[in-house]
């Protein structure tokens, strides 16, 4: 059986109605990020584009959603400096004049021997996957805390987190905080405006790095039960469906194809 691509996921220049709901993805310009963006864009959301070394890509992004009636903005900051972080959100929710919904998928991850690893790249990966999502998650739910309506954050974290692999003991220790910090968010932000909710979406092999070996590849997709590679699609229609499933908070949902239970 072929795989077939979620329809709601196509976007269409001209026909998709903006229906007044805004949404900021970090890492919006590239890789599952920009696919983010793209199914924000086709479910009706007026969408920020962060971006931090590719704001060229950004802002030629907005420009093509803008010209297919999305109101879209780029916007930048590095995630390690949390006076221009704060800015950013504050910009976003200022141009829009709300802010409903929050993805963080910007990331860093290096891959090195585990001799190699230094407490300087522990400290960048922390800086990066932890406190910068952190920062913005708080600093957009000021403005969500004020809204009726509340808002809802989703954070990306990693699958394997509970099966970490290989050469990537810089890395997995700063995903693995990801669900601590979406489930105590959770908590957090409800106890202040019970509208407003945070998950998390565990993306397993749906984007294989293009470092990987041709044998690293086929044995990431062996380690799945549907013995096939993901793509961002399937991630962004995770994200969608805890922006928009209202009864669900503190969840971290794997999407994996069942790598973190396959034996």
């Amino acid at each position: 059986m072929t795989a077939v691509e979620p329809a709601f996921l196509e976007f269409t220049p001209g026909t998709v109605p903006h229906h007044g709901r805004v949404a900021l993805v970090t890492g919006g310009a590239r890789r599952v990020g920009r696919v983010i963006v793209q199914a924000l864009a086709a479910r009706g959301y007026a969408v920020a584009i962060h971006a931090n070394a590719s704001l060229a890509e950004a802002r030629e992004q907005a420009a093509a959603l803008e010209a297919a009636g999305i109101p879209s903005l780029a916007v930048t900051a590095n995630l390690r400096d949390e006076g221009p972080v704060r800015a950013m959100v504050h910009r976003v929710a200022d141009h829009f004049g709300r802010l409903d919904a929050v993805v963080t998928s910007a990331g860093l991850w290096h891959r090195q021997p585990f001799e190699a690893v230094t407490a300087d790249d522990l400290r960048q990966h922390f800086e990066v996957n932890v406190v910068g999502s952190f920062v913005v998650a708080q600093e957009a739910a000021m403005a969500m805390i004020d809204q009726p309506s509340g808002g809802s954050v989703v954070t990306i974290g990693d699958w394997a987190v509970s099966r970490p692999y290989p050469d990537y003991a810089g890395y997995f220790p700063s995903k693995g905080a990801i669900p601590t910090m979406t489930r105590s968010l959770a908590v957090e932000l409800a106890a202040r405006n019970p509208r407003i909710r945070v998950n998390c979406v565990l993306p397993g092999p749906v984007m294989l790095p293009e470092t990987l070996s041709p044998d690293e590849r086929e044995e990431a997709i062996a380690g799945t039960l549907v013995k096939r590679e993901g793509r961002p699609e399937h991630v962004a229609h995770a994200v969608l469906f805890l922006l928009e499933n209202d009864f669900v908070t503190g969840v971290c949902l794997p999407v994996d194809g069942g790598r973190t239970i396959a034996s």
